[in-house]
């Protein structure tokens, strides 16, 4: 069952109903069972998270950010995938969705309408990493769950009720700078293609290569904004391209199957490329790995909403979980990439590659993922 509203773009919040669906009726096991397995902490400091159990079914919200990109509309997909699988579908009474695009104020003004509406808990890709502090607290005093994932929040000690989601952002933009250091021929000029400013994963991923190429602080790195799009990446990479000339390597954030297009149409050397886990990225590197296209893809993965979903499940149904999960990065390049396991040559190219986690009972078909409703 799920409602589900379209974009909102200012502080006011428009809120449209688009469909309800069952009513779940019957108790069901515990759904996380191999929480010990999917649930790893982030570090020994990460703590915990604990809540008196609630009987389910649960009403449970999302308060979704920005919705520009493929990623973000896989993301809005896999967490409806993973819903309506039975076994999570009997633990959900009313799932409703909201997208605000970048507005930070009308995130806070979305969180606050389902803390007053009883929602159970509430999942978040935080537009701002430091903006939620006041709604957080109100959030705890009412006993309603946070989970924060991908985009996560800056905490300050005292937030009982929050659980994060993510991959290690840092880890990632250093292992995309480390293998660069390994693959350029030579090391003067590197491309770096930005996220969505003011976002923590591209703060994050931005601290982590920075560290990687300070290895060699003889590398003039040049900034450009692509906003994790690929239409952005693509324009920003050209217009530098044409600038600045050729560069060793590029690095980018996502957006990857813009920004290498961009390089292929420039004409200039080609050169290693680290980037995402699109699925367009990984066929053109497949495809042009013959003239010298070399390419690393580490995934940010859509299914981290459907991690958090199970976390909130989890924490509800009273079990104890970390207060920073960390969930692997699915990481392949052009020695490893293999049809059908980690790229899928007949899909779209703005399918991500890394679309389930395993480790976590997550498991989700392409056609369960692109089959869902992406309003």
């Amino acid at each position: 069952m799920t409602k589900e509203t379209g974009m909102i773009r200012s502080r006011r919040l428009h809120m449209s109903i688009l469909a309800a669906g069952l009513t779940a009726c019957v108790a069901a096991p515990a759904i996380a069972a191999d929480a010990g397995q999917c649930f790893q902490p982030a570090s020994s400091t990460s703590g915990t998270v604990s809540l008196p159990a609630k009987k389910g079914p649960y009403r449970i919200a999302f308060a979704n950010g920005f919705i520009g990109n493929a990623w973000r509309v896989q993301m809005l997909q896999s967490l409806k995938a993973y819903a309506s699988q039975p076994a999570v579908a009997a633990q959900i009474k009313e799932l409703r969705i909201v997208s605000v695009g970048t507005d930070v104020s009308a995130q806070i003004a979305a969180m606050d309408n389902f803390i007053s509406a009883g929602f159970d808990a509430i999942l978040i890709d935080a537009n701002s990493p430091t903006a939620f502090k006041p709604v957080m607290r109100r959030a705890k005093q009412a006993g309603v769950l946070i989970v924060s994932f991908d985009n996560t929040l800056d905490r300050t000690g005292k937030e009982t009720n929050l659980v994060q989601v993510n991959q290690d952002q840092v880890a990632m933009g250093k292992m995309m700078g480390d293998w660069l250091n390994q693959n350029m021929k030579e090391k003067k000029h590197v491309l770096e293609v930005r996220g969505v400013p003011g976002n923590s994963v591209d703060r994050d991923r931005h601290d982590g290569f920075r560290q990687a190429m300070a290895a060699d602080p003889g590398i003039q790195i040049t900034e450009v904004v692509g906003n994790w799009d690929d239409g952005t990446g693509q324009k920003a990479v050209a217009d530098s391209l044409a600038v600045n000339g050729a560069v060793d390597g590029i690095y980018t954030q996502g957006g990857s199957t813009g920004v290498t297009h961009a390089l292929l149409d420039s004409h200039k050397p080609l050169v290693p490329i680290a980037g995402e886990g699109e699925n367009g990225f990984r066929k053109l590197i497949v495809a042009n790995a013959k003239d010298g296209l070399l390419g690393e893809s580490a995934g940010q993965s859509p299914a981290l909403s459907a991690v958090a979903l199970k976390a909130a499940i989890a924490v509800l149904q009273g079990q104890t979980v970390p207060g920073e999960i960390r969930v692997p990065i699915p990481a392949a390049n052009y020695k490893t990439f293999e049809a059908g396991k980690n790229y899928f040559p007949d899909l779209s190219d703005t399918f991500f590659a890394a679309h389930d986690f395993p480790i976590c009972d997550i498991n989700m078909t392409a056609n369960d993922i692109t089959g869902q409703n992406a309003k």
